[in-house]
């Protein structure tokens, strides 16, 4: 039986096979030599995961993922062991269904303990901060920036990794202090060159990454990028033809979502409120959109 792509897939349970950890979004499968990732349609919005999904996100996520893996595999080595239209191997084969687009076949790298956070725009805390610091991350900055204008070069802003709660900023000696100098230098210099190279191509198509945030993880003794890679929800996509800096910004993301719950009295804390039918449909678009507009192809 197909799955009806408009119903969400919010929680996937493989029978016979080892489920190692739900995410937020992404369900971790054990396949012994390689892990199975599966990105299921949960929203989360100020970390809080919303009751009802956004049919098709994860298939969203998981092809832009490979799009970018494919495209930067020159500039840094990442984990996927299967392309995006490689069959299934025999045992997942009578699970295709709900793992058509939303899945990777990935190597077993052992993520770092910290987040590649690199920004390239003020927004978000890095504009709270900067109106009362001048600094974003402690990292000071030209005095006289708006609300979402673009630094004059990106920044390299890590954050540790909360298994609760919110990840917190932290300055980059304390990022090498917890993977080492080497590796932290890697990953940022290693961040620094992606994002750029992103965010150009991304432009060239109609969007604006904003800022990002890149996961990478050991294997055989090198630095590998793993988990998505700037996908609207490790990033900040705005349309280009939209851009004013001075204000916030209409984005590709969950904005929608954002939007409406800031228009609740909820306090930000678990459960989530059960999101309106139009609020869903017109997510689903904007991420729709962006795959369409950095890939020139229709999902």
């Amino acid at each position: 039986m197909e799955h009806s792509s408009n119903e969400p897939i919010l929680k996937l349970d493989l029978p016979g096979i080892k489920k190692l950890r739900s995410g937020k979004v992404r369900e971790v499968f054990d396949l012994g030599a390689s892990f199975l990732l599966v990105a299921t349609d949960r929203i989360s919005a100020f970390d809080v995961i919303m009751p009802n999904g956004i049919p098709r996100k994860g298939e969203v996520l998981t092809q832009i993922s490979h799009f970018w893996f494919e495209k930067f595999s020159s500039l840094v080595p990442n984990h996927l062991l299967a392309k995006a239209n490689d069959p299934l191997p025999k045992n997942l084969q009578p699970f295709a269904d709900k793992l058509a687009r939303r899945s990777m076949i990935v190597k077993k790298a052992k993520p770092l303990a910290i987040e590649c956070i690199v920004r390239g725009y003020l927004s978000g805390s890095g504009w709270k901060e900067y109106k009362k610091l001048q600094t974003v991350c402690g990292i000071k900055l030209p005095a006289g920036l708006t609300e979402s204008a673009e630094l004059p070069e990106p920044i390299f802003t890590p954050s540790t990794k909360a298994e609760a709660g919110h990840d917190e900023n932290i300055s980059f000696e304390q990022a090498q202090k917890i993977v080492g100098a080497e590796i932290a230098n890697q990953a940022r210099d290693l961040s620094l060159k992606i994002y750029k190279a992103g965010r150009d191509y991304a432009r060239q198509r109609g969007i604006i990454i904003a800022d990002t945030k890149f996961e990478f993880g050991m294997h055989d003794g090198k630095l590998i990028l793993i988990d998505e890679v700037l996908t609207p929800d490790s990033s900040r996509f705005w349309p280009a033809n939209e851009y004013a800096p001075g204000k916030g910004q209409p984005s590709f993301d969950k904005q929608f979502v954002r939007d409406y719950l800031e228009t609740l009295d909820w306090n930000k804390t678990p459960p989530g409120p059960q999101l309106p039918d139009d609020v869903v449909a017109k997510t689903t678009t904007k991420y729709l959109e962006a795959y369409e507009k950095l890939t020139g192809k229709k999902l």
